[in-house]
């Protein structure tokens, strides 16, 4: 079935509805949308969690769970084609080579058993039937595109030795493989710092500018939305309530729902610290050197130095923010400090040396020192419900709770958090990113933990929501004197909770002090391309995001 029109564009949208059977019933989660896009035109949509963004998004492909998912209306017409109705051989010959996709969560969607070049590798041969060689160098190519630093030594690599924002560039130079005629990217630089964001989107525009390629750009970041969007649909409650040109949209909103997510960012400062406060933790020379094996003998001819020689002293009650860019070493810090991973060098919790401690040693500090990852869907497990998920770190730390009380800290939990406790018995796959990161905060703050290490908590949440759970952290560290090592590339996110900030570069501290005087002073030049970066990309005019 085709649709001809004398000036039809690239991909038409028409009353597209999108259900989901849950207990027996079907429950919208689009409702009738309708939008076009036309050849070289970028299009945002923009919208809260749960919303219906990334579900819309997905149904272009139909790439949904069917039969469990629905449309019990519309057509989504690409060049002329209805997709909706297509056939399974159609929709093959249009995903990943007219039509790529690049995921809101890079670790769910790479192979782990496939090394970067594989996987990169694969669409090359796949679609362009490229030889090893070939693909090798168009492979390095890619990656230096995306930002990959040192390609070459991320061939062969697999996603779980990659940073959040490095496994997220992969994906995005896999998705452009194929130089696609429509690229939707579905959250592309939520994971990225704020000098790659700048880079990923003058990749975009220049890629856009070279092949005349459409974009579907789907976030919750309004500030990328300004400088990139030609036009903007603002999405609640699965329906379109506004779309217009979005120099028309951010001057001139009509739609009270607009006027919120535009008046939305995480605001306020640090609570103070006492000048008394007791140290909770030190690190002193803390060393995470991963070797590079080569060879037949697997010899080990160097070392990747994620954490190289760092200090540091976290005080009761006290939030230390840790920024740089990705790959800089912040995570792999926090996970050394939790003894997640192996690591040289003394750490000092509550006045107990950690290092060297067996398994089951440890076992009793976890329930005081939790964590919050990056990737909720990747953290979550897929067969547990979210009761589960929360409850299962109180059926080993609080062992004597009866089931009520146990089901009483878990609702209690996901209210603190915003998750409405009669979802609890559903599973990850039935809550948006943003909901699905929440939940990853209930299950750490349901042990009332004094020490949670926090990466990057707030990268998949949209504006609104950020300023929600910031304002809930503070909150729950005023009540509990909870003690925060909060990892994140946005700036505003840090100097809104943080009382001191560390930053780093290439696994050492670059420069390190209160937040007021590193965001407000930087000292190193690092530093300051880091502050200048954040500016650029709240006020600076369209096209002026790169150095």
């Amino acid at each position: 079935m085709n649709k001809t029109t004398p000036s039809q564009p690239l991909l038409s949208v028409e009353d597209l509805s999108v259900a989901f059977r849950q207990d027996g019933e079907e429950k919208l989660a689009v409702d009738r949308i309708s939008f076009d896009l036309q050849k070289g035109e970028t299009l945002a949509l923009v919208g809260e969690s749960g919303s219906g963004k990334s579900v819309s998004a997905l149904s272009i492909l139909k790439l949904l769970p069917y039969p469990a998912a629905s449309h019990p209306s519309g057509h989504v017409w690409f060049d002329g084609e209805d997709l909706l109705h297509a056939s399974d051989k159609a929709l093959r010959a249009v995903r990943g080579n007219r039509i790529s996709m690049i995921f809101q969560e890079p670790m769910s969607s790479l192979n782990p058993l496939h090394s970067v070049e594989q996987q990169i590798g694969e669409v090359l041969s796949i679609h362009h039937g490229m030889g090893e060689k070939q693909a090798r160098e168009r492979v390095l190519q890619l990656l230096d595109d995306v930002g990959i630093h040192e390609p070459e030594k991320r061939l062969k690599s697999y996603p779980h030795q990659l940073s959040g924002g490095q496994r997220q560039r992969v994906m995005i130079a896999m998705a452009l493989a194929n130089e696609p005629e429509l690229l939707i990217a579905d959250e592309p630089t939520t994971a990225l710092d704020v000098t790659v964001q700048a880079q990923i989107i003058e990749l975009l525009r220049s890629l856009q500018k070279t092949h005349g390629m459409a974009l579907m750009f789907i976030t919750h970041d309004l500030g990328i939305v300004e400088k990139l969007a030609d036009r903007v649909c603002v999405m609640t409650d699965g329906k379109i309530v506004e779309t217009g040109l979005t120099e028309e949209i951010f001057a001139n909103p009509q739609h009270s729902y607009t006027r919120h997510l535009l008046s939305s960012e995480p605001s306020g400062r640090a609570l103070p610290v006492a000048d008394d406060a007791p140290i909770l933790l030190t690190a002193d020379d803390l060393k995470v050197w991963f070797p590079i094996k080569r060879g037949f003998l697997r010899k080990t001819v160097g070392h990747i130095k994620a954490v190289d020689g760092i200090s540091l002293k976290i005080r009761k009650g006290e939030t230390l923010g840790i920024v740089g860019e990705s790959g800089s070493g912040k995570t792999t810090l926090g996970l050394a400090l939790l003894r997640m991973i192996s690591s040289d060098g003394p750490i000092v919790f509550q006045g107990a040396n950690l290092e060297g401690l067996d398994t089951r040693a440890m076992r009793d500090k976890r329930g005081d020192m939790q964590v919050v990852f990056q990737d909720p869907f990747g953290s979550l497990s897929p067969r547990m419900s979210v009761e589960q998920i929360v409850a299962e770190g109180l059926a080993i730390h609080a062992a004597n709770l009866s089931a009520e009380e146990r089901d009483a800290k878990v609702v209690n939990a996901l209210k603190e958090v915003g998750i409405d406790p009669n979802t609890r018995h559903r599973y990850p796959h039935e809550f948006s990113g943003g909901q699905r990161q929440r939940i990853s905060i209930a299950r750490a703050m349901v042990l009332e933990p004094s020490f949670v290490m926090l990466d990057e908590p707030t990268s998949a949440l949209d504006m609104s929501v950020q300023a929600q759970v910031v304002d809930l952290l503070r909150d729950l560290q005023a009540r509990h004197g909870l003690t925060y090592l909060f990892i994140s590339h946005d700036l505003k996110v840090v100097r809104a909770l943080s009382n001191r900030v560390l930053v780093m570069r290439q696994g050492k501290i670059v420069e390190e002090g209160d937040a007021e005087q590193i965001f407000d002073a930087p000292q190193t030049d690092y530093t300051k391309a880091l502050m200048a970066a954040a500016l650029r990309m709240e006020t600076a005019p369209e096209g002026v995001v790169s150095d």
